[in-house]
């Protein structure tokens, strides 16, 4: 299944610059930016089964998963 949230970030990241939108290095910059966002937040990762994730705990986990996936991508 194809996830389309990697190739918006990269839209997003690059204005829509062409040239720039499939350059893995590029990728790898955004991927790592995205990681370096993430180390910043203050999430506690102490999980109990009586209290659901907290909304933070799912935006990482969602910044990790798009980082994952730019990371994945084939190079063309």
């Amino acid at each position: 299944m194809t996830d389309y949230r990697a190739l918006a970030v990269m839209t997003a990241g690059t204005m829509g610059n062409p040239n720039v939108i499939n350059d893995p290095v590029y990728r790898q910059c955004i991927a790592a930016a995205l990681r370096a966002v993430v180390d910043q937040c203050k999430i506690e990762w102490n999980y109990h089964p009586d209290y659901p994730e907290t909304e933070s705990v799912v935006v990482v986990s969602e910044l990790l998963a798009i980082a994952d996936e730019l990371e994945a991508l084939p190079n063309e």
